[in-house]
């Protein structure tokens, strides 16, 4: 079994695999514009943000009723638990399926169906954080705070997603003021393809408590400083930043510079049905590509629990750690010959 994680930087709609978006499409009567699986695979070939983005939109349109989202979260859930997982907070794009009509209620309860009986099905424990779309309006995500506060029982924060350059994280001040008087946690993208100074941004202007991404911060020697002192998680995608082309191969990804200058790093998987791999993957990958050793791991993994926003359960946030200070990286004879001990393990069927 792969080392013990919390997965902070996760996309739900990202998690949508071709052969769910088939079965959804068919369901609901959507005609996709791919003759098959293989050819969507295939369209996975993206230059940069905005054509995952197209696409990434797109797909969105299979995702009609409660029952289309809770079965997409349970998917996500049962492939993260094999991948080690313990413990999600899973991204959500309201306006998205606003715009097209979907309910804010159907979105929320439906997720909500399945992360309820997470724990009982697949021994994860999760939190829901509304993203607000950062190419529209700042008036749409004020709408949308407003429109959620009926669900905010099931919300434990808001994030800022989409399209980053020429968007910068102070056009949202007002959205994130209201969001932190209503008691919700706050994080944001920036760095990814913005500059460092949208993460000083997000800190200043919005109270982030998270940075996600924060790809570029080492082009900011103060900033890391503060980053370090402050001890402000970053909650890092390497296999998305390749596919993405934040950085041109995984063998050059910042993380090992990162860890060295102490700044609090997490690893995650963003949108792994677009980017190649889920959390437990991305684990391997910067393993074998950046030549972590095992103690380097454990500290990712010993990183993700502490920043992830579990003060109000702070029994269950050791009883993590704990799983991850135990954590044995030796192989074992139940590791199949050839196959590296962190490497995930298959994932069961998703159950419904």
């Amino acid at each position: 079994m792969p080392i013990p994680k919390a997965e902070l930087h996760l996309h739900i709609e990202g998690t949508l695999e071709p052969e769910l978006a088939f079965a959804l499409a068919a369901r609901n009567g959507v005609e996709l514009p791919f003759a098959d699986t293989g050819e969507l695979r295939a369209a996975y070939a993206f230059t940069d943000l905005q054509s995952f983005l197209d696409l990434y939109y797109g797909l969105m349109a299979v995702l009609r009723t409660e029952e289309d989202f809770a079965e997409l979260a349970d998917a996500y859930l049962a492939r993260a638990a094999a991948q080690g997982v313990r413990h999600a907070e899973i991204f959500f794009d309201p306006q998205a399926h606003t715009a097209r009509g979907v309910p804010m209620g159907t979105v929320v309860e439906g997720l909500g169906r399945a992360l309820e009986r997470s724990e009982e099905r697949h021994g994860v424990s999760t939190r829901l954080i509304m993203c607000f779309l950062r190419d529209e309006p700042a008036e749409s995500a004020l709408a949308t705070l407003r429109e959620a506060e009926p669900y905010l029982h099931r919300i434990t924060g808001v994030g800022l997603d989409s399209a980053e350059v020429g968007n910068p994280p102070s056009k949202f001040r007002e959205v994130y003021e209201a969001a932190a008087a209503l008691g919700l946690r706050r994080v944001a993208h920036a760095g990814e393809e913005g500059p460092a100074a949208y993460v000083r941004e997000a800190l200043d202007v919005l109270g982030v408590e998270r940075v996600d991404h924060g790809l570029r911060v080492m082009e900011d020697p103060g900033l890391v400083e503060r980053l370090v002192r402050e001890r402000v998680p970053l909650t890092l995608c390497p296999l998305s930043n390749v596919r993405l082309r934040a950085v041109d191969v995984l063998a050059e990804h910042p993380l090992p510079r990162m860890m060295a200058a102490g700044l609090m790093c997490t690893v995650n998987s963003d949108d792994p049905a677009y980017f190649g791999g889920y959390a437990g993957d991305n684990f391997t990958a910067v393993r074998r590509e950046l030549d972590l050793g095992d103690e380097q791991l454990r500290e990712l993994a010993r990183n993700s629990f502490l920043a992830s926003f579990l003060e109000d359960d702070e029994e269950r946030r050791a009883r993590y750690l704990a799983e991850v200070e135990a954590y044995d990286f030796a192989p074992t004879a139940a590791v199949p010959a050839g196959r590296d001990p962190e490497d995930p393990v298959p994932a069961p069927a998703a159950s419904r």
